[in-house]
């Protein structure tokens, strides 16, 4: 008996989104979206830690590695929209189609853990907006957050041109946010040129790799591989090919508008607080710093309402990736909102329990392990989609070139290998501070 056929991806909207046939620039907006929802992943409160630690501790050191993730980014989200296009399956359910359940399952249950840690970013960073823009308590707000469960279903009844409509008027307030922030802060230019030449120590390392997390976000792969299937764009390789085209201009201008958003929040921590000599340990601190030290109220302001747009933002497209994993992975279907609810409680407990024990000020540290554990779990996403877009067995002419397996190759080396490192780096700081106990982590820690 062949296996079941695992039921379309986002089945409310697929193919929804009706592709005109005359003008190139109509088709061209009618293919712009995707990418979009997928954008707001790399601009979330999680990516706003990272790029704050980043500038303030490290100056311009680090802005290589937002450039050099933004460009793996945008290879990997093409081919994650070139699976869905010519395979008609998102990532998931390429998984659950060829490889063992076991190996599924446990697909399965590091990316849960990836979008729970993001989820985690966009509670924290929704909480803090609301604290720094109305004085609401971090606590109190970690709990309000539970409640725009409602609203991601409720924009959902409206089909996906609202949606995206709505993503990218978020994505438009926190990028000229951060253009009236760049132009208080006033960089040295030739300054933030420097930060291009790749370098990297065991200082920032951490930080480099929370960066290479928060923007290559393992989740979006899946995420990217469904929602290029909401367009209908008709039948044969010519339309496929059409539509490959499309994606990969509208995945290039919406991911490197998010470069943009990242690059101004590291630059304006360099310029206002790295310069200054500020250590920065929490985001309301340098949200209240902004106001003294550029001259202006607006600033401040301004930064509190672009961390409530990009909590707000990510937390509309967190829901629909948790939607595709477990209905791809496991063709299980739950009501939205018992999904919702599920992943949401995963993030806020957390999140309370940490406010609660260790007070307002871990909330920064935890935002960025969040964005680590992002990037650990980022290889378990990335190997898979390499590996089935390269399959010209099922993908025919549309198989990934040598010089794309290269490229595509070498930036899951390197994810791998700066994961590696990490890992070796904190166990020994482990070992070496563990006295006595130094073989049982040796022979128990390191092999888990």
């Amino acid at each position: 008996m062949p296996p079941e056929a695992p039921a379309r991806s986002l089945a409310e909207v697929h193919s929804s989104v009706e592709i005109p046939k005359l003008s190139i620039w109509r088709r061209m907006f009618a293919f712009a979206g995707p990418a979009y929802l997928v954008s707001v992943g790399y601009m979330d409160p999680g990516n706003w830690a990272t790029d704050l630690e980043g500038g303030a501790r490290f100056g311009y050191q680090l802005l290589w590695v937002l450039v050099m993730s933004n460009l793996m980014a945008i290879l990997l989200q093409t081919l994650s929209a070139r699976l869905g296009i010519v395979r008609g399956r998102d990532l998931a359910q390429a998984c659950r189609e060829h490889y063992p359940p076991p190996v599924n399952l446990a697909l399965w249950g590091l990316c849960e853990i990836a979008i729970a840690a993001c989820d985690l970013a966009e509670v924290l960073g929704t909480a803090i907006g609301l604290k720094l823009l109305f004085g609401v308590p971090l606590l109190v707000g970690v709990a309000v957050t539970a409640l725009d469960t409602l609203l991601v279903l409720w924009l959902q009844r409206y089909g996906m041109r609202i949606l995206e409509a709505l993503i990218l008027s978020l994505v438009t307030v926190i990028g000229g946010c951060f253009l009236l922030e760049i132009v208080l802060a006033r960089p040295v230019w030739t300054e933030v040129a420097s930060g291009l030449i790749p370098r990297l120590n065991a200082q920032s390392l951490y930080v480099a790799i929370g960066i290479l997390g928060a923007t290559v976000m393992p989740h979006n792969l899946y995420l990217h591989s469904a929602l290029v299937q909401t367009r209908r764009i008709g039948i044969g390789d010519a339309a496929r090919r059409q539509a490959c085209k499309y994606n990969l201009v509208d995945s290039v201008v919406a991911l490197n508008a998010a470069l943009l958003v990242n690059a101004a929040i590291l630059v304006m921590a360099a310029a206002v607080f790295f310069k200054r000599g500020i250590a920065v340990t929490e985001i309301e601190q340098a949200q209240h710093l902004l106001a003294p030290l550029l001259g202006t109220q607006v600033a401040s302001i301004a930064f509190a309402i672009a961390l409530i747009s990009s909590g707000q933002s990510s937390t509309i497209t967190g829901t629909m990736a948790g939607q595709i994993v477990m209905e791809g992975f496991l063709n299980i279907r739950l009501r939205p909102w018992v999904r919702r609810l599920v992943t949401r409680a995963l993030a806020i407990i957390p999140a309370a329990i940490t406010i609660g024990a260790a007070g307002d000020e871990a909330t920064y540290k935890l935002l960025i392990l969040s964005q680590v554990i992002l990037s650990l779990q980022l290889p378990f996403a990335v190997i898979p989609l390499i590996h089935f877009t390269s399959d010209r067995e099922r993908m025919g002419s549309f198989a990934n070139r040598n010089w794309v397996k290269g490229l595509a190759w070498a930036a899951a080396i390197i994810i791998v290998g700066l994961n590696l490192r990490l890992v070796a780096t904190t166990l020994g700081h482990w070992v070496e501070s563990a006295g006595r106990l130094a073989p049982l982590i040796q022979f128990g820690v390191v092999p888990v």
